[in-house]
């Protein structure tokens, strides 16, 4: 799961169905990149870290909380 990512997306009141659409995909699709079910396009985590989250780095909005407990 990507918990940085979807905490910063719920500070900015950004829902699961907008993310969806900023993403150009479904919602089961945006849940389950999100839940780590499919992995992120290069151009889609670009885009994300450009459009969205510009203060923040890749590493850290898609790190998993697998890669949070290895690196503890």
């Amino acid at each position: 799961m990507m918990k940085n990512l979807r905490n910063e997306l719920q500070k900015k009141n950004i829902t699961i169905v907008a993310f969806a659409s900023f993403l150009g995909v479904s919602e089961k699709t945006a849940q389950n990149k999100l839940n780590g079910v499919t992995d992120f396009t290069y151009p889609e985590a670009i885009k994300i870290s450009s459009l969205l989250f510009p203060e923040y780095t890749m590493t850290y909005l898609f790190r998993t909380e697998e890669e949070e407990k290895t690196a503890s």
